[in-house]
């Protein structure tokens, strides 16, 4: 528990192979590494279980000369079978107090939070950050209930001390402002996996 990220803000990079225009993983992600992304999150949601822990197991093994930590996306046994540093789990995942039970206690976990009333349940003790999503409306994510926005930011950033990962529609032209609302960590998707040039990217979004 208590982990925090390595920079403020974090630049926090989920993967999204869909978007890479067939460009291999690594290819992708080591590259915004180098530009500076600190924080890894693998998500893969159709993948076969053998198949979603080789490619974590293989990522994992990519990132260990960076020193920048492998999460895995909702599912806690993959994370198990690769050793990754973190796992993050959205509002209908296995709950983030069970979850605490099964992990090691040096693996770090992370909460979406979608909803004011999500914030406020929040259990004490089992999260080390939260994923306030979205903050902008999105394509990558449409299944979510609310968009908070700026404002939105703001008052949760009121309303607790645990680290804040913001993600949702975030690009170089708004991450100043979002940062400003009180985002400890920015998470993208699109705007490193998309982009023609991720280590650029990143560097783009970090200055």
């Amino acid at each position: 528990m208590g982990w925090v990220g390595p920079q403020r803000p974090w630049l926090y990079l989920v993967t999204d192979r869909g978007c890479m225009g067939g460009r291999p993983l690594a290819e992708v992600v080591l590259a915004a590494v180098q530009g500076g992304v600190r924080c890894v999150q693998l998500r893969e949601k159709h993948l076969p279980l053998a198949d979603f822990v080789a490619m974590a197991r293989a990522l994992k093994a990519w990132l260990a000369p960076t020193g920048v930590p492998l999460v895995i996306n909702d599912n806690i046994d993959v994370a198990l079978a690769c050793e990754a540093h973190g796992v993050h789990l959205g509002q209908s995942d296995t709950p983030v107090h069970l979850a605490r039970k099964q992990l090691p206690p040096d693996v770090f976990i992370g909460l979406s939070i979608e909803t004011m009333a999500d914030l406020h349940a929040v259990p004490a003790g089992c999260v080390d950050y939260l994923g306030v999503s979205p903050i902008f409306a999105t394509p990558t994510k449409t299944d979510t209930r609310t968009v908070w926005g700026l404002d939105g930011l703001r008052t949760a950033r009121a309303l607790t001390t645990l680290p804040l990962v913001a993600i949702g529609g975030i690009h170089a032209d708004n991450v100043h402002a979002v940062q400003e609302a009180g985002a400890d960590g920015i998470a993208v998707v699109s705007a490193i996996c998309a982009a023609s040039d991720p280590c650029q990217a990143a560097k783009n979004l970090l200055a």
